[in-house]
């Protein structure tokens, strides 16, 4: 079957002083309707870009789509126009953006913005835009709806702010949930309620969802599926279990490395050394093979494709290939 979202091949450049910077490199991703994907990578590997660019809300200038395909149910979102766009957005794929305080309008009450939502894509009336809302903030538990509908942004907490956001984002109740680091800065008990909220609303409605995060945790919580960003190109995709059972990147592992367990309570976590490269000096090579431990001379000088060592599993990565060469395991592209 056709998955209900198709990243293909998605290229998005940075036209700057410095020159066309690779933001985006070949992104190729497919979501199925009920299931959740993880976008995982440090600031700076082009997550956030990715999903923006889905939803074509691209700050441009300087970011500029420039090759591959976004295909919702089977339309290449890239090729509509902004008004068929306008009409895309918001009903049939949407997204929870980072910060929900610089998202909500300040000055505009929470009820006029999700009533504005609502209607923008609902041919109703005020009157059941407004029970709408109030059923909206209920879904997201919310207490005492009704009278909440006249507080401004500043007036509700981080987590019930996210609440919001999430009511905005599933008003027109979308097939494809976009979720950029929907737990940022919330305490880890917020953050629990507000995942376990996302996988409420999605078990209720079939939506695919789309999970961009730094927090390991929250994948291990909720996704299906986990694609490894770096320096703007995927070099990792694997079922979550397999993932965190055997990562097979050298980036991988040390972003689990990083990551504070139970097994490591009181030891000193991994680091990876350096950081990622501007996108202005992008290396002749693999991206990594400067931070990588397990690099030899082939990585400073090639570039390596996404391979299949295993079923099911994708990286690029040449020394995985040498390890799996190895061991006599067939290594596909």
């Amino acid at each position: 079957m056709a998955p209900l979202l198709e990243i293909d091949r998605l290229s998005v450049s940075l036209f700057t002083r410095a020159g066309v910077l690779p933001a985006v490199d070949g992104l190729s991703l497919r979501v199925d309707a009920g299931e959740t994907v993880a976008i995982v990578g440090e600031s700076g590997c082009g997550k956030s870009l990715s999903a923006l660019a889905v939803m074509r809300l691209l700050p441009e200038p300087p970011a500029r789509i420039v090759g591959g395909a976004v295909r919702l149910a089977g339309r290449d979102l890239v090729t509509l126009s902004e008004g068929a766009m306008r009409r895309v957005r918001g009903k049939e794929v949407s997204m929870i953006f980072q910060d929900p305080m610089t998202s909500l309008n300040p000055v505009v009450p929470i009820g006029a913005q999700l009533i504005e939502a609502i209607r923008q894509h609902n041919p109703i009336s005020h009157r059941a835009a407004q029970a709408r809302a109030v059923a909206l903030l209920e879904k997201v538990r919310i207490p005492d709806a009704a009278r909440r509908l006249d507080d401004y942004p500043h007036q509700l907490s981080g987590g019930m702010s996210q609440r919001v956001m999430i009511a905005m984002a599933i008003a027109c109740e979308p097939k494809v949930l976009i979720a950029d680091e929907p737990t940022t800065a919330l305490d880890v008990t917020i953050q629990a309620q507000i995942l376990k909220l996302m996988q409420e609303l999605q078990a209720a409605s079939n939506m695919a969802v789309v999970i961009i995060t730094h927090d390991l945790g929250v994948v291990a919580e909720t996704a299906d599926r986990v694609a490894v960003m770096y320096a703007g190109r995927k070099v990792e995709e694997a079922p979550v279990e397999a993932l965190f059972e055997r990562p097979l990147h050298p980036y991988t592992r040390g972003l689990l490395g990083a990551t504070p367990s139970p097994a490591r309570f009181g030891g000193r976590l991994a680091d990876i050394a350096g950081t990622v490269p501007s996108l202005a000096e992008l290396p002749a090579g693999c991206a990594f093979a400067q931070r990588c431990p397990l690099a030899f001379e082939r990585c400073r000088l090639e570039r390596p494709a996404l391979s299949a060592p295993l079923p099911h599993r994708l990286a690029a990565c040449f020394a995985t290939e040498k390890e799996f060469s190895r061991d006599g395991a067939p290594v596909g592209s």
